[in-house]
């Protein structure tokens, strides 16, 4: 196996252990997110620095992960980005923003993260898909092409069923008290 390789592997066994027990909205296991994050980044065409990173994203601010063990594991431009991922409380979205955009890394990351989150958000419920809806169009259209797609999708949700739909609607289908 090669060192790249090898790096791949004990990244995604440490993400993995320290996600253990965690769930996502759905139910999810969390580590499903990591692993979509840098399967999206591998697919566009970035290498094992940016596909650590995306392992990685949320172990500082989610787990007991160190800084320590993530540059052990991945160097110090994945630490970097890791750090520039993680809100800290009280953080200012406007710097948060600022940041990651300066930094290449941390910015590939945050439109996978951003994407892959925008793709899950179904089984959140409609007040948390608006909120992120509109955090997404404030700060993270720009991050990656596939986000405004993935905005007006999760935008499709929140439309109520039209009268039209429901007029062709069998009747078995309404409620019965």
């Amino acid at each position: 196996m090669s060192t790249e390789n090898e790096k791949m592997e004990k990244a995604r066994a440490y993400a993995a252990r320290m996600h253990e027990g965690q769930t996502r909205i759905g139910g999810d296991p969390y580590i499903s997110h990591p692993l979509a994050v840098a399967d999206i980044v591998r697919d566009w065409g970035y290498g094992p620095d940016y596909q650590v990173a995306a392992l990685f994203h949320d172990l500082l601010e989610d787990t007991e992960a160190t800084p320590a063990e993530i540059e052990d594991l991945g160097g110090p431009d994945v630490l970097e980005a890791v750090r520039l991922l993680t809100k800290e409380p009280g953080y200012n979205m406007d710097s948060y923003v600022r940041a990651i955009r300066d930094n290449p890394i941390a910015f590939v990351v945050k439109g996978a993260d951003r994407l892959h989150n925008l793709r899950s958000a179904r089984s959140a419920g409609p007040d948390f898909r608006r909120r992120y809806i509109d955090e997404s169009n404030t700060w993270f259209l720009d991050f990656a092409d596939e986000i405004p797609q993935a905005v007006r999708d999760l935008e499709k949700t929140l439309e109520p069923v039209g009268e039209d739909v429901l007029a062709d609607a069998p009747e078995t289908l309404a409620l019965h008290v």
